[in-house]
């Protein structure tokens, strides 16, 4: 039996960043990782597409917890201590120069996420990692947890911690030791359109758009993307992210209004098509697109809205005029299931954080037993949050262990 003072299941992020901030705060303890898969970091690797979206410039704490669907209020308090500045000085520090993008994102220079590989591993030097260990038990002994593999390793901890994401065998277990669970739910994911014009266009994106849920009460803004099944980008992520529950519930058949312009009103865009009935009374309103949409676009819509190729602003009426304003303005879709990146996927959903102490992310419930990262019911909108929770969680699990 392989025994450890701190012994860390889940080789992610936030398990990584809690044995190695352990390690350094407390250099004799002997320290563990127990990771399920052969290779460790996966997801680092893959986020941001392969650049690794470290954290969001978003340092205050008040403004950063408004991008969590779940969690927002509990990780308030644990970010004025270890927050998305933190994360930035913390690998400054160990020599991995970052930078903010213009949307508050932050990666590393090398545009890599190698480099924050690389660092972490190095930090790690020492603590011994067991690869393809699927963990089957888990049971508190007097004063120790043990826990067991399929491989038949047996491993004894003074204390523990959970950093396994959103893994169903390990919130199996969690359950048979009472913990509440709250079932998860896919987020972050983009939505299936069967429209065969829309669908036509993909790959055409729109920096600022508005997109909202009919009849529930959800509405996100931001770039989007026309893909070959449907529509995604930030703004489709962040949506799913907030109604991530809600269209759980309706298995994902539902209804979304675009406003493909919302930089204008009803009126401006009404007085635009009358100032073109007037002045430009001879010209083809297909072939003249407005409000800096694309050619492309400008005709998806106008024919969507009834008007004929060759039909010049003098035959186009104030019938006309409603109805492509209401297409530019509120244009309704179909959305039939979703799509999500498997690399990058996260769940709502995991540990009631009623049963998480705050200022150590440790079990109400147990002693020394701790949790970061996904397995929590924390999860965030794209930008780096959902790595800065994971920073954040494992920073409080390494200083408040006690030792």
């Amino acid at each position: 039996m392989q025994e450890f003072d701190f012994l860390v299941i889940g080789g992610g992020a936030a398990g990584y960043f809690a044995a190695v901030n352990a390690k350094e705060r407390f250099p004799n303890l002997k320290i563990g990782i127990i990771e399920k898969n052969r290779d460790v970091l996966q997801k680092v690797k893959v986020s941001g597409g392969g650049r690794c979206n470290v954290t969001n410039s978003i340092f205050e704490p008040s403004e950063l917890v408004k991008n969590y669907p779940r969690g927002n209020e509990f990780l308030l308090e644990p970010f004025t201590k270890f927050g998305s500045k933190e994360t930035y000085n913390w690998f400054e520090k160990r020599g991995i120069r970052l930078k903010i993008e213009k949307d508050g994102r932050v990666f590393p220079e090398s545009n890599t996420s190698q480099s924050i590989i690389d660092c972490l591993q190095y930090e790690a030097k020492g603590i011994p990692l067991f690869t393809s260990e699927k963990v089957t038990d888990i049971v508190q002994e007097r004063n120790y947890w043990a826990v067991s593999t399929a491989s038949g390793a047996q491993f004894k901890a003074d204390k523990l911690m959970i950093a396994t994401g959103s893994d169903k065998r390990i919130w199996e277990i969690l359950d048979m030791l009472n913990f509440k669970i709250i079932e998860q739910a896919p987020s972050l994911f983009s939505f299936n359109i069967k429209n065969e014009k829309l669908n036509q266009m993909q790959g055409l994106s729109f920096q600022n758009v508005e997109v909202e849920i009919v009849k529930m009460p959800f509405k996100q803004s931001g770039p989007m993307i026309i893909t070959h099944w449907g529509l995604s980008g930030p703004a489709i992520l962040k949506l799913s992210a907030w109604a991530a529950r809600d269209l759980s519930l309706v298995e994902y058949d539902f209804k979304i209004r675009v406003n493909w312009i919302p930089d204008f009103t009803k009126e401006i865009i009404i007085n635009s098509f009358r100032e073109n009935l007037e002045k430009q009374a001879k010209k083809s309103v297909i072939s003249n697109p407005l409000f800096n949409l694309t050619a492309r676009f400008w005709k998806y819509i106008c024919e969507k809205s009834n008007i004929t190729e060759h039909q010049k602003w003098a035959e186009t009426g104030k019938k006309h005029f409603q109805i492509l304003a209401e297409n530019l303005l509120a244009d309704v879709y179909e959305v039939k299931g979703k799509s999500t990146f498997k690399e990058e996927f996260v769940t709502a959903g995991g540990i009631d954080l009623d049963e998480i102490e705050p200022n150590t992310f440790s079990s109400k419930k147990y002693q020394n037993l701790f949790f970061a990262g996904e397995v929590l019911n924390i999860d965030a909108v794209t930008g780096g949050f959902n790595f800065q929770a994971a920073w954040t969680g494992a920073w409080h699990v390494a200083n408040g262990l006690g030792f």
